[in-house]
């Protein structure tokens, strides 16, 4: 049985890929608050320069399952770390993970029902819109424009069907989003 966890000090900033979370994450960090960095992109990294199988791209359903493992390994380490009393934005949160499994059409097994039913961030998430003048490719992100849209779609719906409320991070610059971040929590 998983004991239930909840954080009101964990704000998870999310969205489709290419959006500015990393670049906004990094200015948050600048001003003194604690980031925890996105797994898939380390995961893929690592798989890469390992030559390992757990990748979108190689096998989606091992790619998915170190994901969600490590997400929530991260909750917990990051729980132990800051003791709960530090506010603490994640950059994407373990339910990403359901959510690309959505999108792939793959399978939401009852361990990850039973985490994102149980263990809780902070009731309100940042989602970054889309924003083609940003968006780029690179050797970790190979999404194209038309899979960036529909993964902020999805990644919106799975929040909200978790009961979190979705707050939208308008495209401004990236101070100015950092602005609207912590104005909007204090």
């Amino acid at each position: 049985m998983i004991e239930p966890k909840s954080n009101s000090n964990f704000y998870v900033i999310t969205g489709g890929p290419g959006v500015g979370k990393t670049t906004l994450l990094t200015e948050l960090q600048n001003r003194n608050y604690s980031v925890v960095p996105e797994i898939a992109r380390k995961l893929i990294k690592e798989q890469q320069e390992n030559n390992g199988k757990a990748l979108p791209w190689k096998d989606q359903n091992l790619y998915k399952k170190v994901m969600f493992d490590r997400s929530v390994s991260s909750f917990e380490q990051t729980e132990e770390i800051v003791n709960g009393n530090e506010i603490t934005f994640f950059d994407r949160g373990f339910l990403d993970t359901i959510c690309y499994a959505r999108l792939i059409n793959s399978d939401v097994d009852e361990q990850m029902e039973i985490y994102a039913k149980n263990w809780r961030y902070n009731k309100h998430v940042f989602v970054l819109p889309p924003w083609k003048d940003i968006y780029k490719t690179d050797n970790e992100r190979k999404q194209d424009w038309k899979e960036a849209v529909l993964t902020f779609e999805k990644m919106c719906e799975t929040y909200a069907n978790y009961g979190y409320n979705i707050i939208e991070t308008p495209k401004l610059s990236v101070n100015e989003r950092a602005d609207f971040i912590i104005g909007f929590i204090k």
